[in-house]
């Protein structure tokens, strides 16, 4: 932790104690990661759990890659973790990421190489499919470090958990004679959820045939507690006899769930408001085994642009790289910690706005008191190193985006070059993540704006303003022409002068349309100013 970090956490943690439980309602009330973290200290009574530390955990199903669900829960859970070490910093914690990778495969994904391979292989756990790319030892390795990887890459601290691993080892051989002693307990707690077919072949157990590889998911046919093992039938109609310990068996996923909060002592999970109706289940059957379930955090799902849930195979949503390709990692860090508990359409017409957003919160930073900076999603996103001190520009992403659309580049130079003119000093090595707005503002254009435009023509009316707009900027004073606030004064008295003081917005909305072929834009000084009065006199003649 750094110095400005442990300052900042020793404020926090003052507050903390300072505070009675009505005043920390009120202060942490606008910041859920700190109503969480507050959730979590409760439960564990403001102690260290025996285990030695606050567990924190987020589960991933390798069957498919990462998506921008998987960086969601990952996310969100982290920036509770960061809340929680703030108010009990002497409280050590963990976060585990924990791969589902001994799950058996049930279909062929999509987009895969070597499907016929990989169909060849269906039923198996994971980790025993061959890896269709050729690069790892199975199926379920490649995934898992795709996902690690995919982790790594947004720099998140966390330990890696193979489900496979755990229950082979015999770390799960606890948890898996706890079940089979509360086999009959569980059994009447799944039976009634379960339709007249399913209850005559459920188990809490699925047992991984060794013979043929497959994990048997309806072929249980009884249990012999003594021997710790169960009995069922195989892939070709003989009964069988296995351990449940030692990865002989693997649990269904509803046991599993709970099971696995018992087995690792887990004391926080978020996950999607899919998982909600299972919710009861789950804890029940940590409860069943012993254990105490973890705090909960239940999350909205996404939509698609026409208001759908968004789904992985219909391909409605976006992918983490599609994001990556128009906006930095911030503004997605945003987009997750922004009402986690309402629906949002995730699309692309939503990138723009967070990533002019973030900048907004994290200029804002350093001014802020301390109670206003627990609230501004920045400070999450950074676990407390805001970095105000990279934004040495005042140039909004959406400006970038209009700069592009009256220049259309065909590169960076391009953009940088009125960037330069508008600001000295500004430069690719100098402002970072200015450099990546710029890179990310032009594929953004090129991909959804460039093919929309729209010029149209003019009214009288509307043309007379713009060149009187063009014949006053002539005449502006040399130290005027990059002040924006001075030429945004002006585009308004022009607008007042020709009538449309009563909707300004039908004056602005002339000057979009007329000369950037689009129905939004930005504040027009600003995008003077960084364009140049120069240029923008020439796309004044071109376009009236």
């Amino acid at each position: 932790m750094t110095n400005a970090q442990q300052n900042l956490c020793q404020q926090i943690s003052q507050l903390f104690q300072d505070s009675s439980p009505s005043q920390l309602e009120k202060i942490f009330s606008k910041s859920w990661p700190f109503e969480e973290a507050q959730r979590i200290y409760q439960q564990i009574q403001g102690k260290t759990p025996a285990k030695g530390y606050v567990l924190f955990e987020t589960g991933y199903g390798p069957s498919g890659l990462p998506h921008i669900g998987t960086f969601g829960e990952v996310v969100r859970t982290s920036m509770v973790r960061f809340a929680f070490s703030l108010i009990a910093p002497q409280i050590p914690t963990k976060m585990f990421c924990v791969s589902d990778d001994i799950d058996g495969l049930r279909k062929v994904p999509e987009n895969l190489p070597n499907a016929d391979l990989i169909k060849a292989n269906l039923g198996k756990p994971l980790t025993s499919v061959p890896d269709p790319f050729g690069t790892h030892q199975s199926y379920g390795h490649h995934m898992n470090a795709r996902l690690r990887s995919f982790l790594d890459s947004f720099g998140f601290e966390y330990e890696f958990i193979s489900a496979t691993d755990k229950y082979r080892s015999g770390a799960f051989d606890t948890t898996m004679l706890k079940v089979l002693d509360k086999y009959q307990e569980l059994m009447d707690l799944m039976i009634p959820t379960l339709g007249a077919q399913r209850q005559e072949t459920y188990s809490p157990f699925m047992p991984i045939d060794e013979e043929s590889g497959i994990v048997i998911d309806k072929g249980v046919k009884g249990i012999d507690k003594n021997k710790g093992t169960v009995i069922y039938v195989d892939p070709n109609g003989r009964e069988k006899e296995v351990l449940v310990t030692k990865g002989g068996c693997k649990l269904q996923w509803k046991i599993d769930f709970g099971a696995r909060w018992y087995s690792l002592g887990v004391d926080y999970e978020i996950y999607g408001k899919d998982h909600q109706p299972n919710e009861k289940i789950y804890r029940k059957v940590c409860e069943i085994l012993g254990g105490k379930p973890p705090v909960n955090f239940t999350y909205e799902m996404f939509l698609s642009d026409t208001g759908e849930k968004i789904s992985k195979s219909k391909g409605n949503g976006i992918a983490v790289e599609d994001w990556l390709r128009y906006s930095p990692s911030e503004s997605m860090a945003l987009f997750m910690f922004q009402k986690p508990k309402t629906a949002k359409r995730l699309y692309f017409d939503v990138i723009p706005k967070a990533m002019d957003e973030y900048l907004t919160f994290v200029q804002n930073f350093n001014n802020q008191t301390l109670e206003q900076k627990l609230e501004n999603p920045a400070f999450f996103i950074h676990s407390g190193e805001v970095p105000n001190n990279s934004l040495n520009f005042n140039i909004s992403y959406s400006l970038l985006l209009n700069l592009a659309g009256a220049c259309n580049p065909e590169n960076d130079e391009v953009l940088w070059g009125f960037i330069s003119k508008y600001q000295a000093g500004l430069n690719k090595q100098s402002s970072p993540l200015l450099a990546q707005m710029v890179d990310r503002a032009i594929n953004y254009y090129n991909d959804f704006i460039k093919k929309n435009k729209k010029y149209r023509e003019g009214s009288n009316s509307e043309k007379s303003a713009i060149l009187e707009l063009a014949d006053s900027l002539k005449n502006i004073d040399e130290s005027k022409k990059n002040d924006q606030q001075e030429l945004q004064n002006l585009v308004f008295q022009i607008g007042k002068n020709h009538g449309f003081e009563k909707n300004m917005r039908d004056w602005f909305l002339a000057l979009y349309q007329i000369l950037l072929g689009q129905d939004q834009g930005p504040r027009m000084g600003s995008f003077i100013a960084l364009f140049g009065v120069e240029e923008f006199l020439k796309l004044v003649d071109k376009r009236v």
